[in-house]
């Protein structure tokens, strides 16, 4: 660790107890307070879950709109043809074709955040799933990016659209705001993300399902939440 970065990390270090479970609004304030980069930092939420998830039953795949946004600008890739091309550019669509954008990801030129087809357009992108899927990308009609409302799901997308899912310990991460934000955006998008993520629990997780709760920024230590004021409407 650079020396500089060390010292700092300490310093932030320092301004957190390490045994204390904080409530969402507690920690919120005092990540403001400790982060120090010299750009917007993204708040960062890592809930660890009581599901295996080698298990078919136990996964944990879904799509949470946060009220606020994430602050994030993310860009968008819709794969159409014809008058939902014109649909989906009037939307704010950052990259939109069909076989040329299929050539571009094989030669890899993947230069976008979401992907979103019409659903003449899978059997295409079938060509391209081995690239797309283990990236997170592969269009999907359960996550609504599979649809003819294209427009639709550009504006949810820019709007704060936030696919989660668990990984292979059952941890899942999630960028839910920026440090900019004030605090009470913050704390309304975290709590939402929890809310979203124990209404989403798989149908064949058993006993306890929200484990542990931890909030940080780029670059700071992590917060240990309760998990009742997380979960609080």
């Amino acid at each position: 660790m650079h020396k500089k970065y060390a010292k700092k990390y300490q310093a932030q270090l320092s301004k957190i107890d390490s045994e204390k479970l904080y409530t969402v609004e507690e920690a919120v304030k005092i990540l403001k307070e400790i982060t120090d980069v010299k750009f917007d930092a993204t708040i960062d939420l890592a809930t660890r879950l009581g599901i295996d998830t080698r298990q078919s039953d136990q996964n944990l795949r879904t799509v949470v709109s946060l009220p606020h946004g994430t602050g994030k600008n993310v860009k968008i890739a819709v794969f159409t043809k014809g008058a939902k091309q014109d649909e989906a550019k009037k939307a704010g669509a950052d990259v939109v074709g069909a076989e040329e954008l299929i050539e571009q990801i094989k030669q890899g030129n993947i230069n976008f955040d979401i992907c979103i087809a019409t659903p003449d357009m899978m059997g295409l992108l079938g060509s391209v799933a081995k690239v797309l899927g283990p990236r997170g990308l592969m269009p999907n009609p359960k996550l609504g990016t599979v649809t003819m409302d294209v427009a639709k799901a550009v504006n949810e997308a820019k709007a704060g659209r936030v696919e989660i899912r668990a990984e292979k310990a059952g941890i899942v991460h999630a960028g839910v705001a920026k440090v900019s934000f004030d605090e009470r955006k913050i704390i309304e998008n975290v709590k939402h993300m929890v809310s979203s993520i124990i209404k989403a629990k798989p149908s064949g997780a058993k006993g306890s399902y929200l484990k542990a709760i931890y909030l940080s920024s780029t670059m700071s230590p992590a917060l240990r939440i309760d998990i009742s004021s997380a979960a609080a409407a």
